[in-house]
């Protein structure tokens, strides 16, 4: 999806849209196969039903949850998680774990071993699995795991995975000395002179390419806002789609370069409204993709070693809570995506010439691994798999698997009239309503279909951009905090029946900015557990028992005038009537509702309009009707509030998002130019809880993280929806489905015992 920010999907949190990845303009949605076909040998296939795939089936460069799920059908990885979200660190000498009364066992790849040594550095011993092999039938070996290393530390590796920011010694020396070719002509510019580190002739195709590209993407830009009402030319277009000051397409130009340089690939992918960088230029890539060697760098990562024929180890400098996830390769078949000729332990040659993973990104659209099926093919909207009669937990029990692409709005009915036997409909209120009709007993597991709900692996929240919304210009001010506070507090007493209105009993209201499936979540049953934004500036409770909705309204808003005025604006007689420097008495917030008021928040913002113009206060509400176009704002700072969501992962590290850099000088987290907030006891907080490997210690300190944040008023936390499985009762032998589904278990982790009626 355009407007998927490559850095989001870097670390812990993924920033995500409410409807998640939409169709783009021009895919067709397959409709061709049905659960009650047959395919060549015979057998009736499992059909699932899938949002649209963008064809990045690599464990290495896919982006979408839904191209990552079909590399997963046929891939291992080195490490798995239990229900919880837990790293299971024996999966060879397997040993029960208890979940909901059940025990469990989780057989994997490898056995792992965690040794912190005196020096603070701490040791992973990985013992592999004997005997696997790949669905080809060769052999997966240790030189595999350390293959696929060695792809995700290569100096030229731009696919989600940050396994090369963990502090693994000799990680940094063997990433030095080598730039992209793409950076490096750049960086020379224009009228460079000197090649010896290219060619004239590279260059001169590069810079070809690179305004063709820029070119194409101001004209994709323009003809989408033609076609929305959003401007008819540059000089009105280049505004909406956060880009104030473009009046030409040579100041349009300027700005794109400015803000992404070389990297073209990510300006297109970014900024385009249909076309992709492929669409045009389809050997582009490569000078993105090339290494050139500018200097001195380490020629193996001294922290990765080959310990014996089937084990390794890989040596941190340092404690990181994080790591033992960013651990957990994939493990990819180095003869497949790579090259076994290349490959020399002892003198340093690991499957491919450092600096080019050409032979990598040619296998991107065909995932081979030994996972429990094989890729066959994509076509007319279908993926389809056969069983890996070489999986070492034993050939999958249905034989034939489609993933078809479907519209989210026909999935439900799908599973109704047969198309599909398993899919994952937005569950909504109204899903909840259409899935009970069509059983006989009136509930959402029934004679037709059985539903399975899970907490989402992320939540809904508000954001306020302390950049944009402050007193004074100080973001960090009590003035500024309570002037966000003053929006916050309305914001949340529209929360329960905004929420309950969209999903009933499908979400839930949190008061904290971190996901319920985190075990770092506070409970309500912890002492110091409290409600978001329900204290007034002189820290009294706002709400008292006896209150209804109305009631807590009308204290909320008498609530918001306390803060108003202690952030210097002028209150009189209920009414507020002057801003300070620095701050206006009207602001905007944007909405991704597809211009239609379809968002699970947008209650919420109206009601809180509506509430805050009574007492002078100006809030516009805008529903864009493409999604992306928050994106573009965000990053040009446009937008002083915003609804979306976040994703996570099981570990609840705050870096991406919190993490300022404030007083230390170092990068700040990918995510935090939204918030733009800058806290060093937060950061503290971040650093300290990373460093240490007890749970109950790091839960501490991300509780004071939290309170910090909310005190800071940048984010109002909205909901925490569930997602649902539907499985089609009549077809699916429920019985053979994966037992206790959790966020972090899902039914795709036992595939290989699903059988069909």
């Amino acid at each position: 999806m355009k407007k998927v920010l490559a850095l989001m999907l870097a670390l812990v949190m993924v920033l995500t849209v409410f409807a998640a990845c939409s169709k783009k303009p021009g895919d067709a949605t397959g409709t061709d196969a049905t659960s009650t076909d047959v395919v060549s040998d015979g057998s009736k296939p499992l059909v699932v039903g899938y949002s649209n795939f963008s064809s990045k089936f690599s464990p290495f460069f896919s982006e979408t949850a839904y191209d990552q799920d079909v590399w997963k059908m046929t891939s291992v990885d080195l490490l798995g998680t239990d229900r919880l979200g837990a790293i299971v660190e024996k999966g060879i000498n397997v040993e029960p774990i208890p979940y909901n009364g059940t025990n469990y066992t989780y057989p994997g790849m490898s056995d792992l071993t965690i040794t912190t040594n005196d020096d603070g550095s701490v040791d992973y011993d990985f013992v592999l699995r004997d005997g696997v092999t790949f669905s080809d039938g060769e052999p997966l070996t240790v030189d595999d795991v350390i293959f696929s290393m060695y792809v995700l530390s290569d100096p030229t590796y731009d696919g989600n995975s940050t396994f090369f920011s963990l502090p693994i010694e000799g990680m940094k020396e063997y990433r030095s000395g080598m730039d992209t070719l793409a950076n490096l002509i750049f960086k020379a510019g224009r009228d460079n002179t000197d090649f010896s580190l290219f060619t004239e002739e590279q260059q001169k195709e590069y810079w070809e390419k690179y305004d063709a590209s820029v070119a194409a993407l101001i004209k994709d830009i323009v003809d989408y806002c033609a076609a929305n009402g959003l401007g008819e030319d540059i000089a009105s277009a280049a505004p909406n789609w956060g880009f104030d000051g473009a009046t030409d397409e040579a100041s349009f130009a300027a700005m794109l370069e400015e803000a992404y340089g070389a990297d073209v690939a990510t300006m297109v992918n970014k900024e385009a409204a249909s076309i992709s960088i492929d669409d045009y230029f389809p050997n582009f890539g490569d000078f993105s993709g090339t290494g050139i060697k500018t200097g001195d760098s380490a020629a193996n990562i001294s922290g990765i070693t080959k310990t014996g024929d089937n084990s390794l180890r890989v040596h941190l400098t340092e404690v990181s809570a994080p790591a033992i996830y960013q651990l957990a390769v994939t493990i990819a078949p180095m003869h497949y995506y790579g090259n076994p000729d290349l490959y020399d332990y002892d003198n340093n040659s690991f499957g491919f010439p450092k600096g080019d993973l050409s032979s990598v990104r040619a296998k991107t659209t065909q995932p081979l691994g030994a996972g429990p099926y094989v890729f066959q093919k994509f076509e007319n909207g279908v993926v389809s798999f056969t069983a890996n009669e070489n999986y070492f937990l034993g050939a999958p029990k249905t034989k034939n698997v489609q993933f078809l692409e479907t519209s989210d709005t026909d999935k439900l009915n799908g599973v109704v009239t047969g198309t599909i036997d398993i899919t994952d409909p937005s569950f909504s209120k109204d899903t909840a309503k259409a899935i009970s009709e069509a059983n006989s007993n009136g509930e959402i597991t029934g004679d037709k279909i059985t539903t399975d709900t899970v907490d989402n692996l992320g939540y809904g929240y508000l954001g306020i951009s302390a950049k944009a919304v402050n007193v004074g210009g100080d973001i960090a001010s009590d003035a500024s905090k309570n002037l966000r506070k003053a929006f916050a507090t309305v914001f949340s007493v529209y929360r329960d029946v905004t929420v309950d209105s969209y999903y009933g009993e499908a979400a839930s209201v949190i008061n904290y900015p971190i996901s319920n499936t985190s075990w770092a979540a506070p409970q309500k049953t912890d002492a110091d557990y409290a409600v978001a934004f329900s204290k007034d500036v002189n820290g009294n409770e706002i709400y008292t028992s006896d209150m209804d909705a109305d009631a807590k309204a009308a204290a909320a808003l008498q609530a918001a005038l306390g803060y108003f005025e202690a952030a210097g604006y002028t209150v009189a007689d209920g009414k507020v009537t002057a801003a300070p420097e620095g701050a206006k008495m009207e602001y905007e917030v944007w909405i991704p509702a597809d211009g239609a008021g379809d968002h699970p928040s947008f209650m919420m913002l109206n009601l809180a309009s509506d509430a805050l113009a009574t007492i002078g206060i100006t809030l516009n509400v805008k529903d864009l009707a493409n999604s992306s176009d928050l994106w573009t704002g965000i990053e040009a700072d446009q937008v002083p509030m915003w609804c979306a969501a976040w994703g996570a992962t099981p570990d609840p590290d705050m870096y991406q998002v919190y993490y300022s850099g404030v007083e230390t000088g170092a990068e700040p987290g990918g995510s935090n130019y939204m918030y733009d907030i800058a806290d060093k006891d937060l950061d503290k907080l971040i650093v300290d809880a990373r460093a240490s490997l007890d749970q109950p210690y790091r839960k501490q300190l991300y509780k004071a993280a939290l309170d910090i944040i909310v005190d800071w008023a940048v984010e109002v936390p909205v909901y925490q929806r569930q997602n649902a499985i539907i499985f089609s009762t009549e077809r699916v032998k429920m019985d053979t489905v994966t037992p206790d589904i959790t966020t972090y278990y899902p039914w795709l982790s036992e595939i290989q015992n699903i059988e069909l009626n």
